[in-house]
C-alpha cells in the first residue's frame, strides 16, 4: 500500500493536489485529527485486502496545537513499519500573499492581521515537514496541468522525482527583466537578424534566424561556455536544497536572439534524470513585423 502525507503552505495547492490524487485513484482524507493518523494508517494497510492500495492524507496548519506532536507520531508509524511519504507544497511568500489577496480569504494564522505575519508563522511551524518531505513542489510557477503532470509522474507512474525544476526563459530587456529570473545573461552582443529585411518578421523558433544567430562563433562559444557553467552550477542547486531555477536569456526585444539561445541551451540540457525542464518565450509575440508581401 502507497500511503502519502499531502502538506505544506497554505495557498500551495495542497486540496487541488488532494482532488487530483482522488482522480488518480486515491482514497483522500483532508485535516484528519492528528491524533487518529498512526490508527488510520494502520486501519488502511490492513483494509489492503479489501482493495485500499492508496492512500494520500491531507495535513496543515488548521491541526493547530497537535501539529507539534505529528513529529512523534511519525516516528512511531515509522518504527512499527507504517511506510509513508511526505508530499510538501510551497510557494514563494509573495505568490502566496498574491493568491490570498485575490480570493479574499484569511490566513489561519494571521487572524486579524497582516497575511505576511501568518505566512511567517505557518513557515516555522511547518518546516520539520519539510525537512522530512520526500517530495517538495513548488507551485510560485506552476500552472494547474503541469501540477498535474509532476503529480503524475510520481505517484501515478512512479517516475524518479526531479526535486529541481529549470526554465530557460527568452525574454527583451525593453520590456524589463524577468522577476523571477535567478540568473539573467545578455545576448544582446550577437549580431542582430532584426536589422536583416527578410529575417525580421521571422522569430528565433524559424531555422533561418537559428542559422544566422548560431552561425557566428561567437554564439557557439558563448553557448559552449553557458552549458558548461550550468551543468556546474545544477548540482549544487540540488545539494543547496533549490526547488525552482529560472535561467533568463535576454536581447532587445525578446524575438531573435534570446529565442535561438534559449532553444539551444534547452536542447543542450534536455534529457536528464536529476532536473526537470520547460521552455518559454516570454516576450516573442510582442513585437509584431508583417512579413513583405
Amino acid at each position: 500500500m502507497r500511503f502519502v502525507i499531502v502538506t505544506g503552505m497554505s495557498g500551495a495547492g495542497k486540496s487541488t493536489a488532494l482532488k487530483m490524487l482522488e482522480d488518480a485513484g486515491y482514497f483522500c482524507v483532508d485535516n484528519l485529527p492528528i491524533a487518529l493518523m498512526e490508527k488510520f494508517a494502520q486501519f488502511a494497510v490492513e483494509s489492503v485486502p479489501d482493495g485500499i492500495q492508496k492512500v494520500a492524507l491531507g495535513v496543515d496548519i488548521r491541526s493547530g496545537e497537535s501539529l507539534d506532536a505529528l513529529e512523534k507520531i511519525l516516528e512511531n508509524m515509522a518504527m512499527n513499519h507504517l511506510n509513508y511519504e511526505i508530499l510538501y507544497l510551497d510557494a514563494d511568500d509573495d505568490v502566496l500573499i498574491k493568491r490570498y489577496k485575490e480570493t479574499r480569504r484569511s490566513h489561519p494564522l494571521a487572524g486579524t492581521g497582516r497575511v505576511e505575519t501568518g505566512i511567517s508563522r505557518e513557515r516555522n511551524k511547518l518546516q520539520f515537514l519539510k525537512t522530512h518531505a520526500d517530495y517538495i513542489l513548488d507551485t510560485s510557477r506552476l500552472l494547474t496541468r503541469e501540477l498535474k503532470a509532476e503529480l503524475d509522474k510520481i505517484f501515478v507512474k512512479d517516475q524518479k522525482f526531479k526535486s529541481l525544476m529549470i526554465t530557460i526563459l527568452s525574454f527583451g530587456f525593453k520590456y524589463g527583466i524577468p522577476e523571477d529570473a535567478d540568473l539573467v545573461f545578455d545576448v544582446r552582443f550577437l549580431p542582430n537578424p532584426y536589422y536583416l529585411e527578410e529575417l525580421r518578421p521571422l522569430s528565433g523558433n524559424d531555422v533561418p534566424v537559428r542559422d544566422y544567430v548560431m552561425g557566428f562563433e561567437v554564439a557557439v562559444q558563448f553557448l559552449d561556455k553557458l552549458d558548461d557553467m550550468i551543468r556546474f552550477l545544477i548540482p549544487n542547486y540540488i545539494v543547496e536544497g533549490k526547488n525552482q531555477l529560472v535561467i533568463a536569456v535576454g536581447c532587445t526585444g525578446g524575438k531573435h536572439r534570446s529565442v535561438t539561445l534559449a532553444n539551444e541551451l534547452f536542447y543542450r540540457l534536455s534529457g536528464e534524470e536529476e532536473y526537470g525542464l520547460k521552455i518559454e518565450h516570454r516576450d516573442i509575440g510582442k513585437d509584431i513585423v508583417a512579413k513583405p508581401l
